[in-house]
């Protein structure tokens, strides 16, 4: 990347910059999982994966988690069970609800992207440096904390 005197996005809505950044970002992330063996798998599966990583979630506590309603929670874990990456199992505390937890074959995918996401952090990092650049994270926590405060809101899935 060459040094400009005046970039023309410089001069862009910061609501696009931050919405094309992210659109470039997850488009190339998305390329190189689907080349992993992944093509199955959209970014919305990526952010369940996320949210019932630990302990699993019920459908309603994954609508919450995804900011999405009980139905299309519902119909995305219907799904993922269909392709073996979720279980439903009992719920501890007993009832009619189902804890739905993640399968080995969705740990193994979370791995895989955790490597690719960390590569393409990475490659993203240097090639920044190299332009005299950092990664813009402490800018981006500070446009979050002070638009959210203490409490971050969901990231909205992507179908």
């Amino acid at each position: 990347m060459k040094p400009r005197d005046h970039d023309p996005l410089e001069n862009t809505e910061l609501t696009f910059l931050l919405g094309m950044a992210f659109q470039l970002v997850l488009s190339e992330f998305v390329s190189r999982v689907d080349a992993a063996g992944y093509a199955e798998l959209r970014p919305v599966h990526g952010l369940v994966f996320q949210a019932l990583r630990d302990t699993g979630a019920t459908s309603s506590e994954l609508a919450e988690r995804l900011g999405v309603t009980k139905q299309a929670a519902g119909q995305i874990i219907d799904d993922l069970e269909k392709r073996g990456y979720v279980e439903r199992h009992p719920h501890p505390e007993g009832g009619r609800r189902k804890l739905v937890v993640l399968t080995d074959k969705a740990r193994e995918h979370l791995s895989v992207a955790g490597r690719i996401l960390h590569q393409l952090e990475g490659q993203l990092a240097t090639r920044l440096q190299e332009a005299g650049l950092n990664l813009p994270r402490a800018e981006l926590a500070a446009i979050i904390r002070t638009l959210a405060g203490d409490t971050i809101p969901p990231l909205r899935p992507l179908w």
